[in-house]
């Protein structure tokens, strides 16, 4: 098989980055991996989510803030070409605060987030006391201890599992190809330039490849020359049954979609490759909800699953572009959801061209390369 770019990887990351590719004419092959494989975008939580991002790295609050304002843009086309309901939503996005301490600490890291920015605008973000929450949520129940929240008036939600089906049904209907089950053995770079990329029993041939594998992108990029560090964090998720609305916008632990499940999450775990749940976390991810909205205490749990988040030493994104084996790039981050609109955009239109703009170089995994102190 021959393309002009092979995407490895077909979660939401490399299902955007080739949807991105097939919407301006690039033949591409995506190669999906198997169904035992790890996979970060069957545990997302489904938030569009800018605010309170960034700090002290003001390049990637301005690379989310971009691709949330397109974000409906890109809802838009990518429903008109599959007829997938995204189910997106951006009325804004809540962070609760369970005390005045938690309050005072959540404005002063907004505002510290803020003063990092060059940008005079006014901030995206406030602060609202618990008479405001109230007034902004009057059918919400709110537990004592909520002293308030921020506010975030770019964030949404949409939901993952329709954004990840649209995706491949749109690289389809593009014109690119999609292969599931393939596992890749081996990706070779010619002298001449361009790559061959073994799989299962096949074998395709690009100018140029883009590696988005997730957890195993590591060893693939190793093979191109890109030493990429990440590390999985395993993160679980509740849902309940489904009720009537209860919630109208989402926040950083609590969502209602639009079928009206609840989802409840999400823990941050340090245990390696370990996919599984535990008692433990139900327990704590259901206290902390009920903490902030009692009327969750009536409500039945019905699933609970785990997925492991894809970070790097500094949790920012990588986007770079192999030294040794020009063409060959790689595109690794864990808000896959809130970054599909700049991956179907700006990232696969400069792919498609052959090269990153100036404006990823602080994106570049050479960040890390940095002498530690004796």
């Amino acid at each position: 098989m021959q393309a002009d770019v092979i995407v490895i990887g077909a979660g939401t990351v490399g299902a955007a980055i080739g949807y991105g590719l097939a919407s301006r004419g690039q033949r591409v092959i995506v190669l999906d991996g198997g169904d035992r494989d790890i996979r970060a975008a069957n545990a997302n939580f489904g938030l569009v989510w800018l605010h309170g991002k960034g700090m002290d790295m003001p390049a990637y609050y301005f690379l989310t803030r971009k691709s949330v304002d397109d974000w409906q843009a890109f809802d838009e086309e990518l429903t008109d070409a599959t007829s997938v309901d995204l189910q997106y939503e951006h009325r804004g996005g809540l962070v609760l605060c369970l005390g005045e301490d938690d309050f005072a600490q959540r404005r002063d890291n907004l505002l510290r987030l803020h003063n990092q920015l060059e940008d005079a605008t006014d901030p995206d973000w406030e602060m609202l006391d618990r008479d405001a929450l109230r007034k902004l949520l009057p059918r919400v129940s709110l537990g004592e201890e909520v002293s308030g929240a921020s506010l975030g008036k770019r964030d949404g939600h949409a939901n993952p599992l329709r954004l990840l089906a649209s995706l491949h049904a749109g690289i389809v209907q593009k014109g690119g190809s999609l292969h599931r089950g393939c596992s890749v053995r081996a990706v070779q770079g010619h002298s001449g330039g361009g790559f061959s990329v073994d799989f299962g029993s096949g074998r395709a041939s690009a100018a140029r490849i883009v590696i988005a594998a997730g957890m195993g992108s590591k060893a693939i990029a190793r093979q191109v020359g890109l030493d990429v560090p990440i590390r999985p964090q395993r993160g679980q998720i509740l849902v309940t049954e489904k009720v009537m609305p209860i919630l109208p916008l989402p926040t950083l632990d609590v969502r209602q979609t639009r079928e009206g499940s609840v989802m409840i999450g999400a823990t941050h775990e340090e245990v390696g490759l370990d996919c599984s749940t535990t008692a433990e976390a139900a327990a704590a991810l259901s206290a902390n909800a009920v903490r902030q909205f009692p009327a969750l205490a009536e409500v039945s749990v019905v699933r609970q699953w785990a997925g492991l988040r894809i970070l790097t030493p500094d949790g920012f994104p990588v986007y770079a572009e192999s030294e040794s084996h020009p063409g060959a790039f790689v595109a690794l981050c864990h808000s896959g959801v809130t970054l599909a609109a700049f991956h179907a955009g700006l990232l696969a239109e400069s792919i498609a061209a052959g090269r990153l703009p100036a404006s990823l170089n602080v994106f570049h995994h050479r960040r890390f390369d940095v002498p530690q102190a004796a």
